[in-house]
């Protein structure tokens, strides 16, 4: 199976619109959203079929046995992170647990355990194709492990599939990382503002790690001009695909809005999507 991937560099570029464009087109037999942070894929892909839901444990938290505690203070003394209290009875702030261990092998009592924890939940749905999607819970980290854990879960049930097709996170963090591990492509979605420019430096960057084909293309790519020449040419000299220009377009909020993709109603952004798509899927054919 052969994966593309769209990422861009900071939030609110059209990644996930361009990504749903993009299953449509291709008529992708698996995929999965990556951005397990927020994940909304699902609001626009329809899917006839329940979701299967698996609980997915990240990092231990450590919980203290009071009964066996002596009060020694060696625990919150020693947690660099601050979780543990000890206004009433000894305490552990399972949000500022790290599960690093320190605790359970300081303690003279032998009063700390770490125990495992359900740092958040994946999802899969399956019927005419394989959508893998997950959730971390509020305050969790390891969103790398369970962005790992949400493409394996894609492979294994799509084993015929031969395309993928994923929506990854914004920015260069963890879930970035695992997201473009093992990809054919990528595929960055930028936008013609000073900060969209600068990200787009930075995934560039990082996604140039991994040794993997990079194309980019731009979206809103009127609101302004000079900075979308100012992409092109940077594309140009660092000798980077440009597959495109998508305008804005109100008739995509529009879209959107009704849990459709831009590519199922007939609008200036959908055509330029399907164009953008198309001249993607050469490269990403002849790799």
């Amino acid at each position: 199976m052969r994966q593309l991937l769209i990422l861009s560099g900071k939030g609110g570029t059209g990644k996930t619109t361009i990504a749903s464009a993009f299953i449509k087109l291709s008529n992708a037999k698996a995929y999965a959203d990556c951005d397990v942070d927020a994940p909304n894929l699902h609001l626009i892909m329809s899917h006839q079929s329940e979701f299967k839901s698996t609980d997915y444990y990240g990092l231990p938290k450590a919980e203290i046995d009071l009964e066996l505690c002596i009060r020694c203070d060696q625990c919150r003394q020693n947690c660099r992170f601050g979780a543990i209290s000890a206004i009433t009875d000894y305490r552990v702030d399972p949000f500022a647990c790290e599960g690093c261990g320190v605790c359970e092998v300081i303690c003279p009592a032998e009063a700390i355990r770490l125990k495992p924890a359900i740092a958040g939940e994946l999802m899969l749905y399956k019927d005419e194709a394989v959508f893998s999607t997950a959730q971390l819970k509020m305050g969790s980290g390891t969103s790398g492990m369970l962005v790992t854990e949400v493409k394996k879960q894609m492979i294994a049930e799509s084993k015929d599939a031969e395309m993928a097709i994923i929506d990854g996170s914004p920015g260069i963090g963890c879930p970035v990382i695992s997201s473009l591990s093992g990809v054919d492509m990528v595929l960055i979605v930028t936008e013609p503002s000073i900060s969209g420019i600068r990200d787009m430096e930075r995934i560039l960057k990082t996604a140039g790690k991994f040794q993997t084909k990079i194309a980019v293309c731009i979206n809103k790519y009127d609101m302004n001009i000079e900075n979308t020449k100012q992409i092109e040419a940077f594309c140009q000299k660092s000798k980077l695909p440009f597959t495109g220009r998508i305008p804005y377009d109100s008739n995509a909020l529009t879209a959107i809005n009704n849990a459709m993709s831009i590519v199922d109603i007939d609008c200036a952004a959908g055509r330029a999507t399907r164009d953008v798509f198309d001249k993607t899927m050469i490269i990403f054919e002849y790799l």
